[in-house]
């Protein structure tokens, strides 16, 4: 068992606190109330954008530091996949009439851009940033993967935007992100796996934050 096993069974309340907030729940059950899912919408492609040069910059981290090269194959396969992401943002609200253009970023969005810009400083070891990616992308895929199984009632109208993380292609590739933060981690000194373990929670409250947002609080 690696470190990331280690910490979900340690921070596991946290994990589904993250993965099974009240906003995927009620996607999952069919009661999310849809200006709720265009404030998630509007505000995930916000997000989206910033998190481009953050994954670009973990990119870049592998280049120097990482050990394997296919780790530089495997982060550029999920660079390469956001423009076809923010491609399906603008598609969608242009479905429900959104306007990209006029959006503004709400303070949870704006503080978690804010801390993803902050993991692009060249002090960031490529150990923490790597865990953070996964970290990222394993919520998403957890939350919405939960809203694909066969007891849920998830309107039709909101189960193409789940099956785009929800699917088993990215499942698959947030678990090669998953070994790459096993190893990296494994090979760590103890300071660098707690500052890579902060970070992971860190995370995990900012999706919160976010998911919260998405619902309507504060």
């Amino acid at each position: 068992m690696g470190t990331i096993e280690t910490w979900m069974m340690k921070h596991s309340l946290l994990f589904a606190g993250a993965t099974r907030h009240p906003f995927i729940r009620s996607i999952r059950d069919g009661t999310l109330h849809l200006s709720a899912f265009k404030r998630w919408l509007e505000q995930d492609y916000i997000f989206v954008s910033a998190f481009v040069p953050f994954v670009a910059s973990v990119l870049l981290k592998a280049w120097k530091e990482s050990d394997d090269n296919s780790d530089m194959e495997i982060i550029l396969n999920g660079l390469a996949t956001l423009e076809g992401e923010l491609k399906w943002f603008k598609n969608e609200a242009s479905k429900w009439g959104i306007s990209l253009s006029s959006s503004v970023p709400l303070k949870a969005n704006l503080d978690y851009c804010s801390f993803v810009e902050s993991l692009m400083s060249s002090d960031v070891e490529y150990t923490v940033a790597i865990t953070a990616y996964w970290a990222i992308e394993a919520v998403y895929q957890a939350s919405y993967s939960h809203c694909l199984e066969e007891d849920s009632n998830t309107p039709a109208e909101l189960k193409e935007a789940c099956e785009r993380w929800g699917n088993d292609v990215f499942g698959q590739y947030c678990f090669s992100l998953q070994q790459i933060a096993n190893r990296c981690l494994a090979k760590a000194p103890d300071d660098l796996v707690s500052k890579a373990e902060v970070v992971f929670l860190r995370v995990l409250k900012h999706e919160v934050e976010f998911w919260n947002m998405s619902c309507g609080g504060t």
